[in-house]
């Protein structure tokens, strides 16, 4: 199969960089796309104001580098009590409305996470918050990717929502929106007993806008190994999902960022076998 190439591979900055330093960054490295999370320091979603969104807009044009923008899975897309749940609706539009500032193409996002005791509750707010935000970023033309968690060790109080293929399904299958399409983090999916094959035959791969990519090991804890330390089958993962037509980026998410860079090359070499 012909090799993907190495511009469809991305790198997740996600709070290494000041956005300005990440564009750079990516700029001198050749590499075109790139994701950031904007929730603290100089990144916060706050401290955008018109004239700075219009720089990175430019430089970001200047180099021909696709940004996209991802929440922090520590706010709880599940939460109702009151006046947090308002604090979450305001965080996720926050996001959305920087994302028309700064011109970034999509937003992941999450489902949340409950506390054992209450997941019917905590989906159903998920769901009705994800309706919402997929409502408001369509009217600003911001496309949201709603993104696949990992599971947490059996005794664990806190466990995300979907994790599992039938949990993301039951979300993403019940959200219509054209807003709304799918971040699928391989490396979650290695982490369950449905495995890559079991996410790759179930979803809707023409909603995948994204892939993201890092090492594990199967059926073991969430880590973000760098390409070699675990047991994940990135020949596999390609063969299958460009012997399938996705032709959708792929994102780095793992060790510093000259590991993600170095690594873009690897597995652009891998996805020809």
């Amino acid at each position: 199969m012909p090799m993907i190439p190495p511009e469809r591979i991305g790198i997740d900055v996600g709070g290494k960089l000041p956005l300005e330093d990440a564009i750079a960054y990516a700029a001198s490295n050749g590499v075109s796309i790139i994701d950031i999370q904007l929730d603290t320091g100089a990144n916060a979603v706050t401290s955008f104001d018109a004239a700075r969104s219009h720089a990175i807009r430019r430089s970001c044009d200047h180099h021909d580098i696709r940004l996209g923008l991802h929440t922090s899975s520590a706010v709880n897309v599940a939460e109702y009590a009151p006046l947090v749940a308002d604090a979450v609706d305001a965080y996720l539009k926050a996001y959305i409305d920087a994302a028309v500032l700064l011109g970034a193409e999509w937003i992941v996002v999450h489902a949340g996470f409950h506390f054992s005791a209450d997941i019917p509750q905590r989906m159903r707010a998920a769901l009705d918050r994800l309706n919402r935000m997929s409502d408001y970023a369509d009217h600003r033309s911001v496309l949201l990717l709603l993104e696949n968690l990992n599971k947490e060790p059996p005794n664990a109080e806190v466990h995300y929502l979907a994790h599992t293929i039938e949990e993301w399904r039951w979300f993403y299958e019940k959200l219509s929106s054209p807003a709304l399409r799918l971040s699928f983090t391989a490396n979650h999916a290695h982490l369950v007993p449905e495995g890559v094959a079991g996410f790759l035959a179930a979803m809707q791969l023409d909603r995948v806008h994204e892939v993201r990519l890092a090492d594990c090991f199967r059926n073991g804890d969430e880590q973000h190994l760098n390409p070699g330390r675990g047991d994940f089958d990135f020949p596999a993962l390609f063969n299958a999902l460009e012997g399938s037509g996705y032709t959708g980026h792929y994102m780095n998410a793992f060790g510093s960022l000259d590991d993600m860079l170095a690594a873009r090359r690897l597995f652009a070499g891998l996805a020809m076998d």
